[in-house]
């Protein structure tokens, strides 16, 4: 495994990181879900990343049951708040701050997380408030550093220029071959101001495995033939898509890789990436997945990949 340096931060994160959206707690058994975990701790994946929402506390539960035990400087630890908890718990005044930071820390049996982000941006809160609050849980140990998912350009400049508050020191926005609206604005605007991208859904939610044929029904232990995990993959469902993945297979190949690999490389080759995070039902996918951070591949094969990519956005309109 390789490291990177998250933002301005002194956080070292693995290259390929660990999530548990629509995974740990949620579509995967518990017990795959905390050998998952393992696996990945073996392979050298330190940086693990979840959500109070991810399956209303059962991710953060499950993570916490995997990590117990384990000495807390040998993992990096990520967490969100933002979406519905119920009860009327949702986004990101003050006191939905310090609950939530509260009630995730004893889901996840940790003292602090490692890093504390806006799972989206709250516009019935003062933006000040906000990040007044985030700064007060970074200052009573709770968190070491904060960050964001899926703000505008401009949600981040405003953040930026709130005097007398912590720092943003990450952007997790949804970033692949298929999927590139973040490198216009949001990765220059945080390369700028020591924020670094943790991406998600690298491979398209699994279509960028190459493992979904177009003329056929998809694998039945596929995150798409899943009740569960696949309620939000039906855009990469799309033919023009599922084509593309298939047309990139012999690139990838050319280049020694799977198309996992590939991908992963692909996301990776941005310097302002500090991690990719990936998923996983099973503890192999995540052999396949870590490879690619030792991938060389020739700008040539990617720029071919892209305008392929770029072809099946331009048919999915």
């Amino acid at each position: 495994m390789k490291y990177r340096q998250l933002g301005s931060s002194d956080l070292m994160v693995s290259e390929i990181s660990l999530g548990s959206w629509l995974t740990a707690g949620v579509g995967v058994e518990k017990d795959t879900a905390i050998r998952n975990i393992h696996h990945a701790l073996d392979l050298g994946i330190t940086f693990h990343d979840t959500a109070n929402v991810y399956g209303r506390g059962a991710a953060e539960t499950v993570t916490g049951e995997a990590l117990a035990g384990r000495p807390r400087d040998s993992y990096i630890l990520a967490t969100k708040l933002w979406g519905d908890m119920g009860g009327g718990d949702q986004g990101l005044s003050r006191t939905q701050v310090h609950k939530q930071v509260d009630a995730s820390l004893k889901r996840l049996r940790t003292d602090y997380v490692d890093l504390y982000q806006c799972h989206r941006y709250d516009p019935d809160t003062p933006l000040e408030e906000t990040m007044e609050a985030l700064s007060e849980v970074v200052r009573a140990g709770k968190a070491r550093w904060i960050g964001f998912s899926e703000w505008s350009p401009e949600n981040i400049r405003d953040a930026l220029a709130i005097p007398g508050v912590e720092k943003f020191v990450s952007s997790q926005p949804q970033y692949s071959l298929l999927w590139r609206r973040p490198e216009k604005e949001v990765i220059p605007l945080c390369a700028a101001n020591g924020i670094s991208q943790i991406v998600w859904s690298p491979l398209a939610q699994g279509v960028l495995t190459g493992k979904y044929d177009p003329d056929s029904p998809p694998p039945a232990d596929s995150r798409a033939a899943s009740e569960e995990m696949g309620r939000m993959i039906s855009r990469w469902m799309e033919r023009p898509m599922l084509e593309a993945a298939q047309a990139m297979k012999p690139l990838a190949a050319e280049a020694g890789l799977t198309l996992a690999q590939f991908a992963l490389a692909w996301v990776l080759r941005e310097p302002n990436v500090a991690s990719a995070i990936v998923g996983a039902s099973r503890p192999g996918q995540l052999d396949d997945n870590a490879k690619a951070v030792d991938a060389k591949v020739d700008p040539a094969l990617f720029a071919k990949a892209e305008a392929i990519a770029a072809a099946a956005r331009e048919a999915s309109r």
